[in-house]
């Protein structure tokens, strides 16, 4: 038969055996962590985990808290595993890498252990959660050098499939035969890499090209918001300012300029596409509030003001005209 089912509590225990407890959990399942119960007096937390052939399988309820795994306390040959978390209760929030993710229940969340990160409970949370073996993955063809967090959804499709197959794998696993699990481990590890591979973000295609294409697609996506700014688009993709602000600067540019300059681009081609509209009306319906300021900045960028594009266009034949 394959392991059977642990279990861990901290009930009973002092608030600070119950810190040292949790930690000696973490450290046991994937590697050390730093634990801040959030000025809470107790840290109530419960585990129950098990192994299938090499996957380790939990479940994990933890009162308002925060960990933090830093770059000191360990290389990362020391914790060589990707973790793959399905909240199912409670807010959690991650960071690594300048990246920062708000977990609801229906997420999934991949990433490396072995890399710094925190995460942030302010409250009772729940998850499962697959602890994976970089080496399983690297079998798989991915290069995990490059591996940056993935935010997913399990509410449908293959995410929530692949939930479900890891919530039957732990209640069956101390059922299956060592022959079994390394079968039900190998179709588990499939089945996970389903909605990545989906959501167009393999393990080895995360990296900061594919962060900043996607700040140009939701900038695009939201020119004409006129309360677009660094910290919607920071929140939609889940990274930092910081981080943001690195991206765009990498390529000569701020974030500000970029969104500016893809306004005015807009602006233009909708002047001399568009007679019957004013310069005021172009202007707003592209998130400016000031058609001085408009002007101001189109003939900066430009070096003519709308209106001589305007009134070129306007006084030229309309299509169909004697």
């Amino acid at each position: 038969m394959s392991d059977t089912v642990h279990s861990l509590t901290t009930a009973g225990l002092s608030p600070k055996k119950q810190i040292q407890c949790w930690s000696d959990a973490l450290a046991d399942l994937c590697g050390q962590f730093d634990i801040d119960p959030l000025k809470a007096s107790s840290l109530e937390a419960r585990v129950n985990y098990t192994t299938v052939s090499r996957l380790k399988l939990c479940q994990i309820e933890v009162s308002q808290h925060r960990i933090a795994h830093a770059v000191s306390r360990s290389q990362a040959s020391e914790h060589p595993y990707v973790k793959i978390l399905f909240q199912t209760h409670g807010i959690s929030y991650f960071e690594q890498d300048g990246r920062r993710f708000e977990l609801m229940p229906g997420d999934c969340l991949a990433y490396d252990v072995s890399c710094p990160h925190t995460i942030i409970s302010p409250a009772l949370t729940r998850h499962e959660v697959v602890i994976v073996p970089k080496a399983l993955l690297q079998e798989r063809g991915f290069h995990m050098a490059r591996m940056s967090a993935c935010k997913l959804s399990a509410r449908t499709g293959t995410g929530r499939i692949a939930h479900d197959f890891v919530h039957a794998a732990f209640e069956q696993a101390a059922k299956l035969s060592p022959n079994n699990a390394v079968v039900v481990a190998d179709s588990l590890i499939d089945l996970l890499l389903l909605p990545l591979r989906e959501a167009d973000a393999a393990f080895d295609r995360g990296g900061p090209e594919a962060m900043y294409i996607r700040a140009q697609a939701f900038i695009r996506e939201h020119l004409r918001d006129p309360d677009l700014c660094i910290d919607q688009i920071s929140a939609a993709l889940g990274c930092t300012k910081r981080y943001l602000h690195m991206l765009f600067s990498d390529r000569g540019i701020t974030v500000s300029d970029y969104i500016w300059h893809a306004r005015l681009q807009n602006c233009r081609h909708e002047l001399e596409t568009h007679a019957g509209k004013t310069v005021t009306d172009v202007a707003f319906s592209w998130g400016f509030s000031s058609s001085s300021h408009f002007s101001r900045v189109f003939r900066k960028y430009f070096g003519v003001v709308p209106s001589s594009i305007h009134k070129a266009q306007h006084g030229s034949p309309r299509s169909g005209a004697p």
